[in-house]
């Protein structure tokens, strides 16, 4: 079965949120360690609420709860999601996807598109890398830049956009690094390098490819159980647009 709707706008009034911890401006690295959200305090009179992503993919690490948590925020909210999260050669690796900016832009949540630069080995597969750490002093910078930002979430998520290949080139010049210091085989480089200049071809191009592969993996979800699953009936497709281009693929159990 398969339910198709649109969204012509949005207002919510968010329940159950967690109690956000809060750190201060020097504490940046341990707070993204330490907790998915939590209250960034720049100085006395400046706080964001912060949301980070372990990975680009929506339904790997559950990356809408920690979102959801700062949406009782009255300040600012961000979110920080990596352009692309290489696992070496015995993992995965995911790509950003248009229409994750595009939900995050719905919800006036402000993206900075972060990458990563340290990881350590994963000790059970040879050519495997986890605890993967951003580059926090870009997104410091890219949190200074925000406070004095006078537009919408929308436009400044446009703006990330424009970046992507800039961001790309750090992530994948990081991920060289990471493989020659650790001994570990990452995948093709060469291949994210052209998958990512395809992307930044055009925002119409890179928002097209996006949904096919999103609309792909609604599919492959929808015959799939996850281990964390426990399913009595089959699964259902939800297809959803929004009024800033943004189609958002989902899966319920019928």
């Amino acid at each position: 079965m398969q339910i198709y709707g649109e969204i012509t706008g949005i207002k919510y009034k968010p329940f159950l949120c967690n109690t956000l911890v809060q750190y201060d401006i020097e504490e940046f690295d341990k707070a993204l360690s330490k907790s998915g959200s939590f209250i960034l305090e720049i100085d006395k009179e400046s706080r964001v609420a912060v949301s980070r992503w372990v990975s680009p993919k929506r339904t790997r690490s559950y990356p809408y709860a920690r979102v959801y948590d700062t949406l009782s925020f009255s300040g600012r909210k961000i979110t920080i999601i990596p352009i692309m999260k290489d696992e070496g050669k015995d993992g995965d690796r995911d790509f950003l996807q248009w229409d994750t900016i595009s939900l995050m832009s719905l919800l006036g949540i402000y993206v900075i598109i972060g990458y990563y630069v340290e990881a350590v080995r994963n000790p059970n597969y040879k050519n495997k890398i986890t605890n993967q750490k951003f580059d926090t002093y870009y997104i410091k910078s890219e949190i200074s830049r925000l406070l004095s930002y006078q537009s919408d979430a929308l436009h400044w998520n446009l703006e990330q956009i424009d970046k992507i290949y800039q961001i790309a080139s750090l992530a994948i010049e990081s991920y060289n690094r990471i493989s020659k210091n650790l001994g570990v085989e990452m995948h093709s480089m060469e291949a994210a390098q052209q998958r990512i200049e395809e992307l930044y071809k055009e925002k119409e191009e890179f928002m097209k490819l996006s949904r096919e592969l999103s609309y792909k993996a609604q599919r492959r979800e929808s015959i799939t159980v996850q281990p964390k699953e426990s399913l009595k009936g089959t699964k259902g497709l939800i297809t959803i647009k929004n009024y800033i281009g943004g189609y958002y693929y989902f899966t319920y159990v019928g």
